[in-house]
């Protein structure tokens, strides 16, 4: 299992005068060490109006600022908004093949449809981001390999033109696809692309049937949407290690989290959300082919009752101010966080591991926690790696 970094620039008040050159300035510090020590790959989100959720509003920037201080660190998009009025396929190919050279042939690009209050902003009508992540799959990689490129739908018009430049890597970067629910790992696998997921809300055994749903799409996938089945699962979580569990505690674990889950929900609008997968899922239910592995899964989930964390995000959801240490206690209880000593995280990231997923993005600079324990648990990390980062 690869180690990677998972960042947003979380920048949560209050605001002192210099703050955002401040938070872009010790990003740039830590995906600096994470080279040094050896992570895998720097993954960037891409998140508009977000507030104190993220400033990464310009990730290609932010990835090519860390490009010109690394040397073999991969940077991953994860994941680059779809839709046309976030971002043109065309702009896309062209950033992430510049991007490619600029660090030597060292990204992976994913894509994603993105959510309810991004497309608000953008003035996107949700019916159809489905439909342009779609297409977005099928013209990025087609430009990168083509070296005249034409496409037509209702959406693109485009008549054999010379799009430039290609990228290093051949035949092209890696592609993924960021997905939260069963159906778009399904989706993800089927169409030949890693996937990109997290288990902060969700216990490691659910997780481990996720890895089961992919990896069956993956192995039916018979027309990547690249030129290769990019047959790779990376999940994300919070993890933070300092010398004891008690330092870990002491440095704002449990705060980190609590705050992480609160102001992600919101800014998410995660009840609207969840009424839209619910339907999605119904759908599937209901589908002349039974809604395919998507819908198995969720019918071995029928019968379930809920478990501590979706009863504590319900809480949440309904405007119920619940204790920071009550969140990390339910979220810690399922194993999704990892946090505490060098052995404790050593144990935690071996669980992972076992998991079989291909890699881990470690989000590391969360809430409030302080730049200098977060370097310092991206070094007590770095020390895991040769354990669990073998071929």
């Amino acid at each position: 299992m690869k180690i990677d970094l998972f960042n947003e620039i979380q920048n949560p008040r209050p605001w002192p005068e210099g703050h955002e050159g401040r938070k872009f300035a010790e990003t740039l510090e830590q995906a600096k060490l994470a080279d040094e020590l050896g992570y895998g790959c720097w993954w960037q989100v891409e998140h508009h109006g977000a507030g104190e959720f993220s400033l990464s509003s310009a990730p290609e920037l932010m990835l090519a600022a860390i490009a010109q201080h690394t040397t073999r660190i991969r940077l991953g998009h994860s994941a680059v908004l779809a839709p046309a009025r976030f971002n043109h396929p065309i702009r896309i190919a062209e950033r992430a093949a510049t991007l490619d050279h600029l660090s030597g042939g060292r990204v992976e690009l994913g894509l994603t449809r993105s959510t309810i209050p991004e497309w608000r902003l953008f003035n996107i009508d949700p019916e159809e981001a489905r439909d342009q992540t779609r297409q977005a799959f099928e013209m990025v990689p087609g430009i990168w390999m083509s070296e005249r490129f034409s496409y037509h739908s209702e959406t693109y018009q485009i008549d054999d033109v010379r799009i430039g430049p290609k990228p290093v890597q051949r035949p092209h970067p890696p592609l993924w696809q960021a997905a939260t629910s069963p159906a778009s790992f399904e989706e993800a696998g089927r169409r030949g692309v890693g996937v990109l997921g997290t288990t902060m809300w969700e216990s490691l055994e659910r997780a481990g049937r996720m890895v089961a749903l992919y990896r069956a799409a993956a192995r039916a996938c018979t027309e990547p949407a690249g030129a290769f089945v990019n047959d790779q699962i990376a999940y994300f979580t919070f993890v933070h290690c300092a010398d004891t569990d008690e330092e870990a505690m002491h440095n704002g674990a449990a705060a980190a989290a609590a705050w992480y889950t609160v102001t992600a929900l919101t800014f998410f609008e995660a009840a609207s959300a969840f009424v839209e997968m619910t339907q999605r899922h119904q759908q599937l239910l209901e589908s002349a082919g039974g809604g395919g592995l998507a819908g198995e899964f969720l019918r071995g989930e029928a019968g379930n009752a809920p478990t501590e964390a979706q009863l504590l995000i319900g809480r949440v959801l309904q405007g119920e101010h619940v204790p920071d240490d009550e969140i990390f206690t339910v979220l810690s209880a399922q194993d999704s966080l990892i946090v505490g000593s060098p052995d404790t995280c050593r144990k935690k990231l071996q669980a992972y591991a076992n998991l079989g997923i291909d890699r881990l993005m470690c989000l590391q600079q969360i809430g409030g926690m302080p730049h200098d324990k977060v370097m310092k648990s991206i070094r007590l990390i770095g020390e895991l790696i040769p354990e669990l980062d073998r071929e």
